[in-house]
């Protein structure tokens, strides 16, 4: 099923310029990150990212792409900062847990709007589930003018837990224009691959999982596996274990996605839970064909059959049915990528969803006194 974009957000006066202030906690330049660039540098609005605990390389990586950014350690900066910029009367866009704290407080002692944009939820540890209980009691306060949710999914966690529904809007993430997709190798040696956090929520254990059984069966197989993060080395001990170090490789962090994902015969998502996925849409932009579990928002982007391969989510057999009949039928694989790039222009196009940004950021600031 195709996402409904939502409606809800009407036109107001808007002045030629709104600061905005986004504040956000990372370790690298993941989905969040990258949304958040391409945000930045496509919707209308003086933006300022700051940053609440980041790698030095990563600030860089904004300023680079012209991008207003800079650290504060702690609440104290930030609200020295916040301060400083008061009279501009900027709205303060929050961008997970540690960013929707300290924005909260920051929007409550010098009465400025607050949205807060929700990427997802994983839930999986104690720590994590009360990060996501609180996040959702901090979306009643009245400083939260506006929620965006970036997959139904998500909207509707914050409806079954009471947020009023006024305050929510989904808006997907989206991609900028690219000037080319780089042409396939074509290549007679099926890849496969994974692009992510080598974390638990992004589920490259349950990839490997589909992945070494394939690759014993087809000899002519191969795979990648694109990121970094804490199981690196059980996965490495995993295909060790299984003697295809050489057929199933584990590449680290890659800059250059769009010229990964041309390689690539089937882009496999394996995750525990998602928001609206970067590397889907990247692959959906590309004509790399997909095959993910239907968890979270990716059902709302791919529908089964029509532009993507979906499977039960955290069954690793029909995973890799799903991974096999991509590789094995060109022609499905094919048609289903010709679709997917066809959705992705019509749904998940940023200068398109720019717009309906502007819209909810001046509707933010309209109901501030």
């Amino acid at each position: 099923m195709g996402l409904v974009l939502d409606t809800a957000v009407t036109e107001v006066e808007q002045p030629a310029t709104l600061p905005i202030i986004h504040l956000i906690s990372s370790s690298g330049f993941y989905g969040a990150e990258r949304m958040l660039l391409d945000h930045c540098q496509g919707t209308p609005g003086q933006h300022q990212v700051v940053f609440l605990d980041a790698p030095v390389a990563l600030i860089e990586r904004f300023r680079q792409a012209g991008v207003d950014s800079l650290a504060c350690r702690n609440l104290t900066e930030l609200l020295r900062h916040v301060r400083q910029r008061r009279t501009e009367q900027p709205l303060i866009n929050t961008h997970n847990f540690k960013g929707m704290i300290f924005g909260s407080i920051a929007a409550a002692l010098y009465s400025l709007p607050l949205v807060t944009t929700q990427h997802g939820f994983t839930p999986r540890s104690r720590k994590q589930r009360f990060y996501t209980w609180a996040s959702l009691q901090l979306c009643r306060l009245p400083q939260v003018r506006q929620i965006v949710c970036v997959a139904d999914s998500i909207e509707r966690i914050h409806r079954a837990a009471g947020v009023h529904r006024d305050k929510l809007h989904v808006i997907p993430n989206g991609l900028p224009e690219t000037a080319s997709i780089p042409a396939g190798t074509n290549a007679d040696t099926p890849l496969i691959g994974y692009a992510g956090r080598l974390s638990a929520e992004k589920g490259p254990d349950l990839f490997l999982d589909a992945l070494i059984p394939l690759c014993l069966s087809h000899p002519d197989w191969h795979a990648v596996v694109l990121g970094d993060g804490e199981e690196r080395e059980t996965l490495q001990a995993r295909i060790d274990d299984a003697g295809l170090a050489e057929r199933i490789r584990l590449l680290g962090y890659q800059q250059d996605m769009p010229a990964w994902l041309s390689r690539l015969s089937v882009l496999v998502i394996s995750s525990r839970t998602e928001g609206t996925p970067m590397i889907l849409l990247e692959a959906m932009q590309a004509g790399t064909p997909v095959a993910a579990f239907g968890v979270g928002g990716i059902p709302d982007m791919l529908s089964d059959e029509h532009d993507g391969l979906l499977a039960i989510p955290g069954d690793v057999a029909s995973l890799a049915r799903q991974i096999e009949r991509l590789v094995c039928e060109p022609g499905l694989a094919g048609r289903l990528s010709a679709q997917a790039q066809a959705t992705q222009r019509s749904r998940y196009h940023l200068p398109v969803l720019a717009e309906r940004w502007s819209q909810l950021y001046y509707r933010a600031r309209g109901l501030t006194g």
